[in-house]
């Protein structure tokens, strides 16, 4: 009967503490939404991409890093490209650039974030973001999981 106990009692406290860790980030309240805001060409040819990152995790992020598959307009995979967004304030939105080279702006067709290779709550261990994150395109080209 007492292994019992200690087992429940174990069990209980196991929960107590997934729960915990939950609460930090709650990926139901919190998010982190990534905005593909614009496109811009460059003078050589290139695409300038416009990203709006919107921090409602209440945790600042030292790391963000994402890599990226650009797709051109017959859905081939034209490149793979990884951004450093880094660093994500808590209850900020932050503007970042980041050049998509040797594709034009009107010839890609989706951006898909196939991996984030760091994502660090400041003071913390590295986490996985996928769960905290929105994505929303306000270009021609779509911006998925």
């Amino acid at each position: 009967m007492r292994h019992f106990l200690n087992l429940g009692v174990a069990a209980l406290m196991a929960l107590g503490l997934s729960t915990a860790v939950t609460a930090q980030i709650n990926p139901q309240t919190s998010s982190l939404t990534v905005e593909l805001n614009k496109f811009e060409s460059t003078d050589d040819g290139s695409c300038r991409a416009f990203f709006l990152f919107r921090n409602n995790t209440g945790k600042s992020f030292t790391g963000f890093e994402m890599s990226l598959a650009i797709l051109d307009q017959t859905g081939i995979i034209d490149q793979l490209l990884t951004i450093d967004a880094a660093p994500l304030p808590a209850a900020r939105t932050t503007l970042k650039l980041f050049e998509i080279p040797a594709i034009a702006c009107d010839a890609i067709s989706e951006i898909l974030l196939h991996d984030i290779a760091s994502c660090v709550p400041q003071n913390e261990e590295q986490i996985d973001c996928f769960a905290l994150l929105d994505l929303v395109s306000r270009t021609s080209a779509g911006l998925v999981k």
